[in-house]
């Protein structure tokens, strides 16, 4: 494969330098010796092969990521800049000199390895039993129809022997789904956990199984009408033993490593160093033995690793961050690198039969996916995204390309034919998909969730979010003064999140429906724990569901939203970003759940919440809270409709007698009196507070935010939780001057206030936002 110019016909003249010119004196040298030249050193023309690289591909994705184009799309085109078709021959003999390409082609092939070893590591097998009938049909159908008719085809229309043996070795690219590809175009289009994407996600595990026994297949028959090769037979016998091997020997050892791994704790280290030598063993030994079958060994290999934590995860944080950031796209470079003509040459029998089934089986292949899902009543647009990225192809297609064009199975024209097919397809698909699915449009146009809206003598949904352990007292101390009685009871859905590590597919548990094959992933045990003795403590006000979600950081807004769309939530509470020791002192800070909290305020098809907690000191830990003890609770209010909701939510609250409510309204002196829609509503949510005895309404009035600031500082030591609205980008003049300061800005004036770390109180904060998707 590090062969570039193996095609090119030049009279050469090979001189063997000793010893090898590898690091040069730096480029400062060439000024004081006429004859040193630094680029005939491999070190620093590998360098500068590899800044070209990235320089090309981050400057055409800063472009072309504004049309949707996937980084992929710009990778190829740098390899296109940088090769004999467009770069000048003078250029190409300096930079591509033979020990040049060498070198850059075997960190390619490496990247590659280690890519496909990691997609291995990632996938479930056991999802391959758990998949549902919808995902099994629609990938039985989507491989075994496009391969009927792609090997028809060639039959018919090829003639020549010759021919007939090299297209057939390409044909499964036509019809083939592979894994890899569909889990790395879900996570670019940011649909991983969406519904769209779990049910592509779960077709793709069964249809990249189903794809290698057709190619398989397809080559044993083939062997058998032409004959085998000499060396097919003792490759596919050494590849089934190394297998054999993998799956018999090697992952029974690493399942009992992961058993004697207590539970949360990370694997011993030397596991770790012992499986990745035995992987780079096992590509330097299998390439002599079974060189067509190498990628599916490594694969493999990298399947019988336990998936997720302890060691599947730990695997992936070492390997991936390399693989991905560097050595990939070298390998993605480099594959278009080998391009030799810009243009096709449809004269060449090959070139023409390739284009001609190549674009007829991905119509076959998106027709073949998109007539079931239609079928079954699947939104139009859902259902062309969906079969448009069962019919993607991607790196693990290019890199087959490239690896038979290496091996002379396939002539230059044809990969040039076989780049470009996998080229557009890998560039179009995501620019359609993303034009057809919009996953949070299923939050929006449903119904109104508001708290406003909710009647008060029926339950009130609520969806908590848990991090960390400390999450769990700062939101059962919330819920516990939010009014759960026999008139008003609370139905709490709790969503335990756990960062994905190690794994490929998003995993949402409901662990009131959970059977045996979610044993390990019982990580959320104490979280239930804690809340079903709080269901007890509060038997018949409570309803209480439980639930787990396993997703990446930057997805699990959607995991969050849809449960609260399925419940009729009408409060989503999430945690604030920082925590805080019990003496106040701050503990940690995570921009990951501030990132989250972002996506959920834009998407939440209902009202949320953000729950700041300073510490527990002053309040009593609710397991041993008496049951007569009360709950002094504020609600600062400004106007507008995140006060409304806030103040609806507090009113609510203090139903419950042992809740004890104050309401302060903070009105401007330099108020002109003018009256309009949103004054009007304003009243009349205030009009309660001030005539029900069981409120304590107090109007403060003030001139800027430096007062309300003062009174705000006044107000922190005689409360265990504050209510404030999130009031987003408005100021008036009761917080004039305060904006400039704000260091969180998406909870709001107030709620950055009270967020503060200089804040001296120990309560507890809510910071209310009323539902904005309708």
């Amino acid at each position: 494969m590090n062969n570039f110019t193996s095609e090119r016909r030049y009279p050469t003249e090979s001189c063997l330098v000793l010893p090898p010119l590898i690091s040069s004196a730096g480029l400062l040298t060439a000024s004081d010796d006429q004859n040193y030249r630094w680029l005939d050193y491999a070190s620093p023309r590998l360098q500068l092969i590899i800044v070209l690289i990235f320089v090309l591909t981050q400057g055409f994705h800063s472009v072309l990521k504004q049309l949707g184009l996937p980084i992929m799309t710009s990778q190829i085109i740098a390899g296109v800049l940088l090769s004999e078709a467009v770069l000048p021959k003078q250029w190409l003999d300096i930079l591509m000199s033979e020990d040049s390409v060498q070198l850059i082609g075997t960190l390619g092939e490496f990247g590659y390895s280690v890519f496909v070893f990691l997609s291995g590591v990632k996938m479930d097998m056991g999802m391959v039993t758990r998949v549902g009938a919808k995902a099994c049909y629609l990938a039985f159908i989507s491989i075994l129809v496009p391969m009927i008719y792609v090997v028809s085809s060639i039959v018919m229309l090829t003639n020549n022997r010759k021919e007939l043996n090299s297209i057939m070795h390409i044909a499964p690219l036509f019809y083939i789904t592979c894994f890899p590809v569909i889990h790395c175009l879900l996570t670019e289009l940011k649909i991983l956990n969406s519904e769209l994407g779990r049910l592509a996600h779960s077709t793709a595990i069964i249809a990249d199984f189903l794809s290698f026994i057709c190619a398989i297949g397809i080559s044993v028959a083939l062997g058998i009408i032409q004959g085998f090769p000499k060396s097919f037979l003792p490759q596919l016998g050494i590849t089934s033993f190394f297998i054999f091997i993998a799956m018999i020997v090697l992952r029974p050892i690493m399942l009992l490593i992961v058993k004697l791994t207590p539970e949360g704790r990370q694997v011993n280290q030397t596991y770790i160093y012992a499986i990745i030598v035995v992987f780079l063993i096992s590509a330097r030994v299998i390439p002599g033995g079974c060189n067509k079958f190498y990628f599916i060994v490594i694969y493999v290999l990298g399947l019988a690793v336990p998936h997720g934590p302890p060691l599947g995860s730990a695997l992936v944080e070492k390997f991936e961050c390399m693989a991905s950031g560097l050595f990939l796209p070298i390998f993605v470079t480099t594959c278009s690198m080998r391009l030799q003509k810009l243009t096709l040459d449809f004269r060449n029998e090959m070139v023409k039969e390739h284009a001609i089934i190549a674009a007829m089986t991905l119509l076959v292949k998106f027709l073949s996916c998109l007539g079931p899902l239609l079928y079954t009543k699947m939104h139009k647009p859902d259902a062309i995204a969906l079969a448009l990225i069962l019919s993607a192809k991607g790196v693990i297609e290019l890199a087959a390309y490239t690896f038979m064009s290496d091996g002379k199975v396939l002539s230059p024209q044809v990969f040039n034919a076989g780049l470009i097919f996998v080229t557009f397809s890998a560039s179009i698909v995501p620019v359609l998909v993303r034009k057809l699915y919009d996953p949070s449009r299923k939050y929006a146009g449903y119904q109104i969730r508001k708290i406003m809206d909710a009647n008060l003598d029926e339950e009130l949904q609520i969806v908590t979010c848990i991090h960390v352990p400390n999450n769990v007292t700062s939101v059962i101390n919330m819920l516990n003064i939010s009014c759960p009685t026999r008139e008003t009871p609370l139905a709490v859905s709790v969503l335990h999140l756990i960062k994905l590590s190690g794994v490929a597919a998003p995993i949402f548990i409901s662990h009131e429906k959970r059977s045996k094959r979610f044993t390990r992933y019982w990580y959320s045990e104490n979280v239930i724990l804690s809340f079903m003795k709080f269901e007890g403590n509060h038997f018949g006000t409570v309803k209480l569901n439980t639930f787990t979600a396993i997703s990446p950081p930057e997805f699990m807004h959607d995991d969050i939203c849809t449960l609260a769309l399925d419940k009729l939530a009408s409060l989503i509470i999430l945690p604030f970003h920082r925590t805080w020791y019990i003496d106040g002192s701050l503990e940690s800070e995570d921009h990951n759940v501030r990132n989250l909290n972002l996506r959920v305020f834009e998407k939440a098809p209902c009202s949320v919440g953000i729950l700041i907690d300073h510490g527990n000191i002053r309040r009593p830990i609710y397991l041993d809270a008496p049951i007569e003890s009360y709950s002094e609770v504020a609600m600062l209010f400004f106007g507008g409709n995140d006060d409304r909701e806030a103040l609806t939510l507090a009113k609510r609250m203090a139903r419950k007698t042992t809740v004890r409510l104050t309401v302060a309204q903070f009105v401007a002196k330099s108020d002109d009196g003018e009256v309009d829609w949103g004054t009007i509503l304003d009243s009349e949510v205030m009009r309660d507070a001030k005539n029900n005895e069981y409120i304590n309404y107090v109007k403060h009035v003030v001139n800027d935010g430096r007062e309300t600031v003062n009174i705000v500082h006044s107000l922190v030591n005689e409360f265990d939780l504050i209510i404030v609205g999130r009031r987003y980008n408005i100021e008036d003049p009761q917080t004039s001057g305060l904006k400039e300061w704000s260091e969180f800005p998406e909870i709001g004036i107030m709620g950055d206030l009270l967020a503060s770390k200089d804040l001296t109180g120990k309560c507890s904060v809510l910071v209310v936002q009323q539902q904005r998707t309708v």
